[in-house]
């Protein structure tokens, strides 16, 4: 397993295992069979409803505290300083830990701009209380990068964002290096372009002929394929997938190495076209749901 050091000099593994859609009453079980294939970063967040079976999985692993890497989001319902400080308490409970590794912002919410940066200054505040150890965000563009560092003291270890072969956000991918921020990519294998709802219409990367050709050279999958060329790009990436099978796949991608053209060829695959939510649309109604207690 590789890993990555933020930049605050803790180190993450570069390859995690992300809960995003898995149902509350499967998680406990999926999460233990990816601890047993190995991973041990787990991504997971206040709005998946899945935090209590994280923790069960974990809990039931007997693997150490010290020997993993547990991440999770703050829902924009518990934006605000004291909320986002309960909402810490209530994702720690469910996952029966007292620290976390990495606390981040879920989404930038520019409608309700004070309200995040409040929120963000709470995660300084339990940065500086050694109750987390790293602080980011997630879906940041580069207009709320730039807003947030002129309110707040600690550059985001991580920004977790949309990034997979045919969306590939490089002005943003660029700007987070420029500060040392973390590229962190959700649906690293691009999920989100076939998720029911979101992907109506759009080609799976799965089935891209290019890709493909690439994975038949190295006798690997196309999935393997598009985490190696991740890893190898210095993204952090948490696939999901509940299917024993792939999640074993998903991690067996540290004893191969795309050229560099095959990188390049994998770069030119980009679109352009976002196929999750616009983290710059106005999405009131849904930010507004709330984040049961523990």
């Amino acid at each position: 397993m590789d890993t990555i050091t933020l930049n605050n000099g803790v180190v993450m593994p570069a390859l995690g295992y992300g809960v995003f859609q898995t149902p509350a009453d499967e998680t406990a079980t999926a999460v233990a069979e990816a601890l047993r294939v190995g991973y041990r970063h787990i991504d997971t967040a206040a709005a998946y409803f899945n935090e209590a079976g994280v923790g069960q999985a974990i809990g039931e692993s007997g693997i150490g505290r010290d020997d993993l890497f547990i991440e999770t989001k703050v829902w924009v319902s518990d934006y605000g300083y004291d909320e986002t400080l309960h909402a810490f308490e209530k994702a720690t409970a469910k996952l029966g830990i007292d620290q976390l590794d990495l606390l981040i912002l879920h989404q930038p919410a520019p409608s309700r701009w004070q309200k995040v940066v409040d929120a963000y200054r709470a995660l300084e505040r339990l940065y500086a209380d050694g109750k987390v150890r790293a602080i980011g965000v997630s879906n940041f563009m580069p207009s709320h990068l730039t807003d947030l560092l002129a309110a707040t003291e600690i550059v985001p270890a991580v920004n977790q964002i949309e990034i997979h072969p045919y969306f590939q956000q490089k002005e943003l991918l660029a700007l987070n290096t420029a500060h040392g921020t973390v590229n962190q990519a959700w649906s690293p294998i691009g999920g989100i372009t076939f998720y029911p709802g979101w992907g109506d219409g759009k080609r799976s990367t799965l089935d891209d002929p290019t890709i493909g050709e690439i994975a038949t050279a190295h006798g690997r999958t196309p999935a393997q394929v598009m985490l190696r060329w991740h890893v190898q790009e210095g993204r952090q990436v948490i696939p999901k997938s509940v299917t024993p099978s792939r999640i074993a796949e998903n991690f067996d991608v540290f004893d191969f190495e795309l050229t560099a053209a095959e990188l390049a060829t994998v770069d030119a695959l980009d679109t352009g076209v976002r196929g999750g939510p616009d983290p710059e649309a106005p999405r009131d109604e849904w930010f507004d749901f709330a984040i049961p207690e523990a």
